[in-house]
């Protein structure tokens, strides 16, 4: 019996696959990650980034988003994850995202002070430092972040870290 494809089993799954790219930018045990707030999630916390549109390459993606978002560009260095992500989206009936997330180890302009760029994450208020020892009792966005980051500079980890479902509570419609 052949196997039933995935979109099958998800039926709220919307049929295109986005990609997206990341920053990981860690100094001195920290990394830089954007506050929100608002929503049905809360306060989270994201890396700077986001989706690529048609006709850019990932890093110039991720040089746009972080320009809009943390209000500078990127020394763009090695790629350091990739995962698939299936995203609840904030809509009636919930819908569901497959994206394909790019995760780059990044350096920041000397002098850099963390700040929101010109053009914000939806919800995003901030733009902080945060411990990588803290990440752990901290609500990131997606929650596979805190192993990823915590493990960012061990060799040997595996760069494709398989799927993850967004499981935040979606109420019935």
């Amino acid at each position: 019996m052949p196997a039933i494809p995935v979109i099958l089993c998800m039926p709220d799954l919307l049929p295109e696959i986005r990609n997206a790219a990341r920053a990981l930018i860690v100094q001195s045990d920290r990394v830089l990650l954007i506050r929100k707030e608002g929503g049905e999630r809360g306060e989270r916390f994201a890396l700077p980034g986001g989706a690529q549109d048609p006709g850019e390459t990932l890093k110039e993606a991720l040089n746009r988003e972080c320009l809009e978002e943390i209000g500078t560009s990127v020394d763009i260095g090695d790629l350091v994850h990739v995962t698939d992500f299936f995203k609840l989206r904030d809509t009636r009936p919930p819908t569901r995202r497959h994206l394909v997330e790019f995760l780059f180890r990044c350096r920041l302009p000397e002098g850099y002070s963390p700040h929101n760029g010109p053009r914000p994450d939806k919800h995003q208020v901030g733009v902080v430092w945060a411990g990588v020892s803290e990440l752990g009792q901290m609500p990131l966005f997606p929650n596979y972040l805190s192993a990823c980051i915590a493990h960012h500079g061990d060799p040997g980890v595996a760069r494709y870290l398989g799927a993850f479902h967004d499981h935040a509570a979606a109420k019935e419609y």
